[in-house]
Parts: C-alpha cells; structure tokens; sequence
C-alpha cells in the first residue's frame, strides 16, 4: 500500500482542501466491513449445531417409535430454536453498530496551521 503523499508543509500540514482531495482519491482511513450474514447463513449455522442436531434426531427417534405427538413437539422447538436465533444474531449485530458508531475514534491533526480533531477514519 505505498501511496504517494500530499506535499506538507512542516509548520502548517495540510490545508482543507488538500486533505479533501487527497480523502477523494485514496478513499478512508479504515478496514472494510465484513459482509453481514444472511438470514440462510445464520440457519445453515444453527442446523449444524450439535445441540440442534440431537434435538432433531430425537424428534426422528419418537416419530420412529410411533409418538407423533412428542416429534411435533420436539420439531416445533428445534424451528423455535431457528427463530430466535435469527432474531438474535440481527439485534447482536445492531448493537455492535452502534457501538462502533459511538466508540468512533479521532485524531489530533495540523490543518492549515491549527491542531484540529478529526474522526480517525478521514486520516490522509
């Protein structure tokens, strides 16, 4: 990631708009998100969990030994089980947005001559 540097000058650093125009072409000072989980994502990992698993197959053990009623049960809370995880994992994932969002750093920087506080993620 060698980019080439805005020309500063030791006393003053950069001026708005340099720093605006040098934010436009390399883009801003952070990672990039990891993409969120789709609703089949979170179901494909809760059907691979041992836990889920069992439940299932003892739902299968009683429908197999003839009582229908504890296998519907049993099912009706494996799928229960699918809902709240979903319903789960979409607030977890709400809640740490919006931790971010107030734990945004900044940074002290010279523009202009002036120490200003910008967020850290403008950092040119």
């Amino acid at each position: 990631m060698n980019q080439p540097h805005a020309p500063t000058t030791p006393g003053s650093g950069l001026s708005s708009r340099e720093a605006q125009q040098l934010l436009e072409r390399v883009g801003f000072n952070e990672l990039s998100k990891p993409p969120r989980r789709s609703v089949l994502g979170i179901v494909i990992s809760v059907l691979k969990e041992p836990m889920f698993l069992l439940l299932v197959v003892a739902a299968l053990v009683y429908l197999a030994i003839g009582d229908p009623r504890e296998s519907l049960l049993l099912g009706a809370f494996a799928i229960m089980t699918i809902g709240l995880v979903v319903v789960q994992e979409a607030r977890s994932e709400h809640a740490l947005e919006a931790l971010q969002a107030l734990g945004a750093p900044t940074a002290a920087v010279m523009r202009e001559g002036e120490m200003r506080r910008i967020p850290a993620r403008e950092v040119v």
